[in-house]
């Protein structure tokens, strides 16, 4: 295939660039550099299957010759970003998605939307399937991130009903690993830093609340397998969309096309992360309690037999396994 990754320059999207360019894909990364960083797609630049191109993808959006597959992952995606650049995070949920889609509909490629479990909000049910609507307060300054999300996924499920699109949603959970940023503001690289600096570990509130957190590898694995699995063809019949568009039959949710959680089950209390982090990394660190941010969520954990259903996915990279190949990298780099 030949694919474009919007945002392929940030954490996630070049851990995606290089895992499609190592399967033999050809791989046209696009990126502003706001978060994204030159460095994490370095080691991809001359490769004859790589081009990057910098560039915003809110404004007018064309790409020299064809395309199978649009993948949209530009947007800030940590809560430090997001609260420092509110307009320019709903403006690449809503701008930025809708151009992404008008390029996969006239390449005719398939569209894959980078979601966020961010779109459950603060949830009142745990765990979180893809059937819940969320308890989302738009006025919050975290509603930025999550509205912007929630339109991309409003919009790319229009796109497919509407015009035929075939489309892909992931609903991504904390996920952490090599390449995040040293002062990204997220809790697993918070902690590590802080700890291999020896200064003390910053848990908000009583650290009660709950993340599930994934290793990159295993979810760009089942980002690849979302993308890459084939589209149920009843799904894409132009008379099973006409009928779901006009109201006259419900869709399938079981099918490709709707949202799929992509995260580790596992659920840990922030406060278990920080004695975890201070256990493998040997630091003399104390933890340092500071006030919980506005409506940050009291837990999060995803349930994924959709995931381990449609695409056959589940996570298997320890929890302490993956933050021990973390610390490696932060120690490099620090």
């Amino acid at each position: 295939m030949r694919v474009l990754i919007t945002g392929g320059a940030g954490f996630l999207g070049s851990h995606l660039c290089e895992a499609l360019v190592g399967e033999g894909h050809e791989v046209v990364c696009m990126d502003n550099f706001v978060t994204g960083r030159p460095e994490n797609i370095a080691h991809l630049l001359g490769h004859e299957r790589f081009t990057l191109i910098k560039y915003n993808v809110c404004d007018y959006l064309h790409v020299d010759g064809t395309l199978d597959a649009v993948m949209h992952f530009a947007s800030p995606a940590s809560p430090q970003d997001y609260l420092e650049l509110p307009i320019a995070t709903l403006k690449v949920g809503a701008i930025g998605t809708h151009k992404a889609l008008g390029l996969a509909k006239g390449k005719r490629a398939r569209f894959f939307l980078a979601s966020t479990s961010e779109v459950y909000g603060d949830p009142l049910v745990n765990p979180q399937d893809e059937s819940y609507w969320g308890n989302v307060n738009p006025l919050s300054p975290r509603g930025v991130y999550d509205e912007a999300k929630r339109f991309g996924e409003a919009i790319t499920m229009a796109y497919h009903r509407f015009h035929g699109l075939d489309t892909r949603i992931a609903r991504i959970f904390n996920t952490f690993g090599p390449r995040m940023r040293v002062n990204d503001g997220r809790v697993v690289s918070n902690f590590i830093v802080q700890a291999l600096k020896k200064k003390p570990l910053t848990v908000y509130g009583d650290g009660s609340q709950t993340r599930s957190f994934c290793y990159v590898d295993d979810l760009v694995r089942g980002i690849v397998s979302l993308l890459t699995t084939p589209s149920d063809s009843k799904a894409m019949d132009p008379q099973y969309l006409a009928d779901v568009r006009f109201g006259r039959r419900e869709g399938d949710s079981g099918n490709i096309h709707y949202p799929v959680n992509l995260g580790n089950p596992r659920e840990t209390t922030v406060l278990e992360i920080a004695k975890l982090v201070l256990r493998i990394t040997n630091s003399p660190s104390g933890i340092q309690y500071q006030p919980l941010p506005v409506d940050d969520p009291k837990v999060r954990r995803p349930d994924i037999t959709r995931a381990k259903r449609v695409i056959r996915w589940e996570p298997s990279v320890d929890l302490e396994a993956g933050l021990e190949k973390a610390t490696e990298y932060f120690r490099k780099i620090i």
